[in-house]
């Protein structure tokens, strides 16, 4: 039985003797080998969970990580700590004009990683192509509706064509299999659930379907207010015949399911469906993330309350020895759970667009 199973609580005080060396470990005894890095704050979206309209307080262009220090620390992460899977988020990752440059020098590390990327898929269009040249494998691109006007009330932008293009692009270039992640509307959330599977069977893409987690940046999130993976379930249960994907789930944030032509034994497979769950079945047990943010700080969770500054140590003349014993003690510190559902939780300081996915 997992920690978080054990109720262990989600808050710890301080903890020492991070290993040296070997995998990227934390106290619980979980492996963190996929990185998720920030490569900026800023996003052309508003998305109403996320931001408010006018934007937000971006971070000073000094501030961010330059290139040739991103680089540095993505050596270390793959050459020292173990990293096997490097995602590239934001903010919105493709308004960085050396996001192609960064993916090529990920994909001449070795041991090379796995290169993913998370985008809203606005500009994907002109770029899929260049990205898989780079050496991009897969793609997931954010996609809350297929319905124009609810897309724009929800993005307060009237960008939904650049967004299918962005898709068709992707699965042209052969960054498969192309992911659609989709965080529900709480009032009309259900039935773009169903429409956004039907879309998704019918041009050959998954769906992902994300409940809505504690990080919008005026804090105003309310799990009464959020529609749960049950109540997903349930509705696209009645449009759809699901059953349990046989594969592991390992690792991976999704549940996932098998959408079938019908209940019948040996009914052919349409394709999948997958389930995040983050809030009401959470899967900390079996996290393996580590996550850089845009400005050069490590988070050892998503809804860490804590950050450890490599910036400062990059720019202050500390070795790859230096820096790789802070990313380990930043990781050996994890809690055992996120804590969204502990009665004491804060969410976190930063929202999600200055986190990352």
């Amino acid at each position: 039985m997992s920690a978080v199973a054990l109720g262990v609580p989600s808050v710890r005080g301080p903890v020492s003797g991070a290993p040296a060396d070997g995998p990227l470990v934390d106290t619980f005894g979980r492996v963190a080998t996929d990185l998720r890095v920030s490569l900026t704050d800023l996003c052309n979206l508003r998305c109403t969970y996320c931001m408010p309209a006018e934007g937000l307080d971006w971070l000073p262009a000094e501030q961010k990580l330059r290139v040739d220090e991103l680089i540095r620390l993505l050596h270390i992460a793959v050459t020292r700590l173990g990293i096997t899977s490097v995602r590239f988020t934001g903010g919105e990752p493709m308004v960085v004009p050396h996001l192609e440059d960064v993916v090529a020098a990920t994909a001449a590390l070795r041991p090379r990683p796995e290169i993913t990327l998370t985008t809203n898929g606005i500009g994907l269009a002109r770029r899929a192509e260049a990205l898989k040249n780079a050496g991009l494998d897969r793609i997931n691109v954010s996609l809350d509706t297929v319905d124009r006007q609810r897309f724009a009330a929800i993005t307060r932008r009237d960008r939904l064509d650049a967004v299918l293009a962005g898709l068709r692009a992707a699965q042209a270039a052969g960054l498969s299999p192309v992911k659609v992640n989709a965080v529900l509307d709480p009032v009309i959330g259900l039935d773009d659930a169903v429409a956004l599977l039907r879309f998704c069977l019918a041009h050959g893409y998954q769906l992902r379907i994300i409940e809505q987690m504690p990080l919008d940046a005026g804090h105003s999130w309310q799990r009464e207010h959020t529609l749960s993976a049950d109540a997903i379930l349930a509705a696209l249960r009645r449009e759809f015949t699901l059953s349990p994907h046989p594969g592991p789930r390992g690792s991976a944030p999704a549940e996932l399911w098998q959408v079938r032509s019908g209940a019948e034994a040996g009914a052919a497979v349409l394709g999948d469906v997958g389930i995040i769950a983050s809030v009401s079945h959470a899967f900390c047990a079996s996290c393996d993330r580590t996550r850089l943010t845009a400005d050069g700080q490590v988070r050892n969770c998503l809804f860490a309350r804590d950050e450890t500054d490599l910036r400062a140590l990059l720019r202050t003349g500390a070795d790859d020895d230096a820096l790789e014993a802070a990313w380990r003690a930043a990781m050996w510190a994890k809690a055992a759970g996120h804590g969204i559902n502990d009665p004491g939780f804060v969410q976190p300081d930063r929202p999600m667009s200055a986190i990352g996915g």
